[in-house]
């Protein structure tokens, strides 16, 4: 129990609790006060629980907080006998009660958080079947079970994609990085069209190209095509060949064949199918049953948490515990006769798994042949269309075999030749390390000798001397070229300024004045400025004011005009029964009992089909609503909008008028200006 204690405490101390506890101040909380923390913490795994428990009923809170405990699958200590008194302790706050189960969320938070959003929108409504019966009813109800069953979709895929390895992060350096591409490719193209721009008629040059690149990847797919085609037309006139020899084999079997032979056959056939009839299709038949049984009881069972499939473990590991022992104390009993009939029972299990194998071979064997007479029968009809293709013959298959054997030692002589040339490139490859190691060698006793006489990296510096010189020379030699067009730039650019200049010195008089100006103008346009800005915000707390006022006689008009409805049914209600009483009564005092029941029939009948008529317009009625309620909805939102808008400037008006003008409004067409 102390251990418990310190779990809760601990919990309760960190984020986002923050409770500051100690053992000794959590274990005098109050009855309110535990329950408080209980309900803060189902508020953690349910936003929809965040509420002080002081302004709700009790029963109403042990109600809520012992619905969301049954949706999180928690199960009291005592079992389902003890459900009334744990439904008590809930309401009275008991620390035997609450204890547990602030131990058990705070182990399983982010559990239960995943299980309570989930619970949301997987939990379906029950709605009773004389409901359904209604079309639009039984529609919705369709349509919700379809979005359920879309959000469990959406659902697992979005945790297989989080559980994928992909990382937002890595997907956006890709993004980055191939944006970078991206540019670094346009300025190529850029410097490469301004390149290409300078040649002429590099347009027309530029449309070859491009034909000249299609008709390339033309060629290459047409190629491609043709060598698929051959290697489709070979192996078919391989697959011919050999569906050729086999039925010829097959022929000459059935013409050698006796009656015999016929009925030994059919007998064997008749043994195996027998066989599989009786033992082997009905005692598959049975596992698959099984396997379909305990199928469905899982999938009727609700999702299990991490706890339970780790209690399912317990259980199983302390199963194949008790079997273990079970088999140790059989093997110790050691019986005679057991170990007599053991031996007999395990040579009789081997002998009928012997016999499954070779039915299962014999099996595999027959649609194998199968397979292969349907295929042998599919190559001749089509050798029949073709024009009735000769079968090969004895001495063609000889030819055949002898070019084969050729082929076979030419093949042989260039596998010998390649495994000398791969010897030949080990032994290369080998040299080549064997010398690189020496370059390396000497490169290290290069660099100690000029260590100890005083010139360490002279080696190094002499490389990226002549390095620096050939690239010095390559800069000389672009220089020589691009100086000409340099100077020819430079030139340019002067003349550019200098018009750049002339066309801008007139307008820099004019620049200059305008800043004089708007040096004389800003200090005038700050004060108007704060006196513009005390003004809006004095009309902007009025409009808060206003807006609130309207808030509450909104409320009260809407609460007085349904009271209004109410008493107007109550009264229409009392009128009808009224009317009724009184037919009643005229109808009682009439003498003739065939009136009586007359009258009654009649006002049933026409009761009846009033109500009807009255449901058929009710449901044309509800139609119509619904597929106006959307356009109507937005017109009624612009009117009150509108409402409001006019009240606010009736309200401003109102107000510039009673205080002293800070300026003076100018109204026009459509619009109002405040000038200070």
């Amino acid at each position: 129990m102390s251990e418990q204690l310190k779990l809760i405490v601990e919990q309760l101390n960190r984020e986002p609790f923050k409770k500051n506890l100690n053992l000794i101040t959590f274990d005098s909380l109050e009855p309110m006060q535990l329950l408080q923390t209980l309900n803060d913490v189902l508020a953690e795994i349910d936003p929809k629980q965040a509420l002080d428990i002081r302004e709700e009923i009790p029963e109403q809170t042990a109600k809520r907080m012992f619905t969301l405990l049954g949706m999180l699958k928690y199960k009291p200590p005592g079992g389902i006998s003890e459900v009334s008194s744990f439904r008590q302790g809930l309401v009275a706050g008991s620390k035997p009660v609450v204890h547990p189960i602030l131990h058990w969320l705070l182990q399983r938070i982010p559990e239960l958080k995943k299980r309570a959003y989930l619970a949301r929108f997987l939990f379906k409504l029950e709605v009773p079947a004389e409901f359904l019966q209604d079309d639009i009813i039984s529609e919705t109800y369709h349509q919700y079970e379809e979005l359920v069953e879309g959000f469990k979709n959406i659902h697992k895929e979005c945790e297989q994609l989080k559980s994928s390895g992909f990382s937002t992060a890595d997907i956006r350096r890709d993004i980055v990085a191939m944006e970078e591409e991206k540019d670094q490719l346009i300025k190529r193209v850029e410097r490469l069209r301004k390149r290409v721009e300078a040649v002429s008629n590099h347009q027309r040059m530029l449309e070859l190209a491009r034909q000249l690149r299609v008709e390339k990847e033309r060629e290459e797919s047409l190629a491609h095509q043709k060598q698929e085609q051959k290697n489709q037309l070979f192996q078919a006139e391989q697959r011919l060949q050999r569906s050729h020899i086999q039925l010829k084999d097959l022929q000459q079997a059935a013409a050698d064949e006796k009656p015999e032979s016929l009925m030994k056959r059919l007998e064997e056939d008749i043994k195996f199918n027998s066989y599989m009839v009786s033992e082997k299709l009905p005692r598959e038949l049975e596992n698959m049953r099984k396997v379909v049984q305990y199928l469905q009881k899982v999938a009727s069972e609700p999702a299990m948490g991490q706890a339970e499939l780790r209690e399912l473990e317990d259980k199983i590991r302390e199963i194949n515990t008790e079997i273990n022992h079970l088999i140790e104390k059989k093997m110790m009993r050691n019986d005679p006769m057991d170990d007599k009939l053991s031996l007999f029972r395990q040579q009789a299990a081997i002998i009928v798994h012997k016999k499954e194998t070779k039915v299962e071979e014999l099996q595999e064997a027959r649609e194998e042949l199968g397979a292969v007479e349907r295929e042998l029968n599919m190559k001749s009809s089509q050798a029949r269309e073709r024009g009735g293709a000769e079968l090969i013959r004895g001495d063609e298959f000889k030819r055949y075999v002898a070019k084969m054997r050729g082929k076979s030692g030419t093949y042989k002589k260039k596998r010998q030749e390649i495994a000398e040339l791969k010897a030949e490139y080990g032994v290369l490859q080998r040299t080549e390390e064997i010398l690189r190691e020496r370059h390396t060698a000497g490169q290290q006793q290069l660099q100690s000798l000029e260590a100890q006489r005083g010139i360490s990296g002279y080696s190094d510096t002499q490389e990226e001397l002549e390095r620096v010189s050939a690239i010095k020379s390559e800069l000389d030699e672009m220089k020589g070229r691009t100086l000409d067009d340099m100077s020819e730039m430079v030139k340019k650019l002067n003349s550019v300024i200098a018009q750049k200049k002339s066309a801008l010195s007139p307008l820099i008089k004019d620049l200059r004045a305008l800043r004089q100006e708007h040096a004389e103008l800003a200090p005038d346009f700050e004060q108007k400025k704060g006196q513009y800005d005390t003004c809006a915000a004095g009309l902007e707390s009025n409009r808060s004011k206003l807006e609130q006022e309207v808030r509450t006689l909104r409320e009260e008009t809407a609460q007085e005009e349904s009271r209004y409805h109410r008493i107007n049914c109550m009264r229409e209600i009392i009128e009808s029964q009224m009317q009724r009483a009184a037919e009643q009564s005229k109808i009682n005092q009439s003498m003739d009992l065939q009136v009586r029941r007359t009258a009654l029939r009649e006002k049933y009948i026409s009761n009846t089909a009033e109500q009807e008529s009255l449901g058929k317009a009710l449901r044309q009625q509800v139609k119509q609503v619904r597929e106006n309620q959307e356009p109507n909805m937005r017109q009624m939102k612009m009117w009150k909008d509108l409402e409001t808008l006019l009240e606010c400037k009736k309200q401003c008006y109102l107000k510039a008028q009673s205080q002293a003008p800070i300026g003076h409004v100018i109204q026009d067409v459509g619009k109002d200006m405040l000038v200070l």
